[in-house]
């Protein structure tokens, strides 16, 4: 079994959202990006994992403002455009690493790049 991974701090920067892992590990997440792959029902459709969400209605300049635990498992963002019922859960923001280091592990198994 996978032993599950747990963020330290997760600090709302100037650009990004930028995650510190227990393991050590820094997970950059440029806002715009983050809020693109929003894990609600009313972003994406829940019986069959397509997107509903139009990216042409998210602001290029979309911030988080806030976040705050969900359990042992998520965390929860208040967007500047309002939106704020995503839960994303540690596993998939560790799944998502924009960091060099992960794109290349991804690119290495034959998976694109996030």
């Amino acid at each position: 079994m996978e032993k599950p991974i747990f963020p330290k701090e997760i600090n709302l920067e100037d650009s990004a959202i930028v995650i510190l892992w227990d393991d050590g590990h820094r997970s950059p997440y440029p806002y715009r990006f983050l809020r693109l792959r929003c894990p609600c029902a009313s972003c994406v459709d829940e019986m069959t994992g397509n997107p509903r969400l139009d990216p042409d209605t998210i602001p290029e300049d979309v911030k988080a403002v806030d976040h705050m635990p969900v359990g042992n498992y998520a965390t929860q963002f208040l967007w500047s455009d309002a939106h704020y019922t995503g839960l994303y859960t540690f596993r998939y923001l560790r799944s998502i690493c924009t960091c060099i280091q992960c794109n290349a592990a991804r690119a290495e198994a034959g998976g694109p790049p996030v």
